[in-house]
């Protein structure tokens, strides 16, 4: 449910982002968003250095070794290994 502040009834920075979002999200299709995904990391690869993605790397592979076991390791192991095997035929 949305609220507003109550003291000068104007709506918080995070209705309107949400409002803002969902509106973006009814006039835009798949695409639009691929394409500003596309324009934001090639803006982002502008502006940083190698340092940074391996920053970022180092602080998600923390971040995803905490939240998984090493069931999902194997998991995705498989896959990767069976995506190799099938791009490796197909290549053939």
């Amino acid at each position: 449910m949305v609220k507003n502040n109550r003291k000068n009834n104007k709506m918080s920075l995070e209705e309107a982002g949400r409002k803002g979002g969902k509106t973006t999200a009814q006039n835009h299709d798949k695409e639009f968003y691929q394409d500003i995904g596309q324009k934001g990391g090639e803006a982002t690869a502008e502006t940083h250095d190698k340092e940074f993605y391996e920053d970022i790397g180092q602080k998600g592979g923390e971040t995803t070794s905490k939240n998984h076991d090493k069931e999902f390791y194997q998991d995705i192991g498989q896959k990767g290994g069976e995506e190799r095997s099938r791009q490796s035929k197909n290549n053939s």
